[in-house]
């Protein structure tokens, strides 16, 4: 199953009254299960996915991979921390170029518009910038490493 529609699928699975969705298709079966009652989990929780892929190392695996490590990662930020969150599915570089410096390292300090990451989709590369202030705590992305739509890359304190 695309990642896009399993993100889409599981979005208006949190944002409905639904509780449990299950799709057969011919590549596998999805089942999103929404975690607790509604109202009784905390706030800004990813529902819990329960994928049964056809055969084993599908892409189902890797999106319910994906999808835990940002949660993951999202947990372990501050409530005073901001995350900046991919925006498209792609690959993540730090640099514009393999021997350019990186855009941002721990430590330094971002604003708004200020460009921190490319993520490279379709074989056109698009330079993300920080949508906050502050100084970046955390990087969440290894260079080269594939991002999902709405992965946290960094953690901005």
């Amino acid at each position: 199953m695309d990642l896009r529609k399993l993100k889409t699928l599981i979005d208006l699975v949190s944002e409905s009254n639904i509780s449990e969705l299950e799709i057969t298709e011919a590549e596998g079966k999805v089942r999103i299960v929404k975690s607790g009652a509604a109202g009784t989990g905390p706030a800004g929780a990813l529902p819990a996915t329960t994928l049964a892929p056809s055969a084993p190392g599908t892409a189902t695996d890797e999106a319910q991979t994906a999808l835990q490590a940002a949660a993951a990662a999202e947990a372990a930020a501050r409530a005073t921390d901001k995350v900046i969150k991919s925006p498209m599915v792609g690959t993540f570089y730090r640099a514009a170029s393999p021997g350019a410096k990186a855009f941002v390292d721990i430590g330094d300090s971002v604003k708004p518009g200020m460009p921190v990451c490319i993520i490279e989709a379709m074989k056109i590369m698009n330079e993300i910038e920080s949508d906050c202030e502050g100084k970046i705590v955390r990087m969440l992305c290894e260079n080269g490493q594939a991002v999902e739509f709405g992965q946290p890359l960094y953690i901005v304190e």
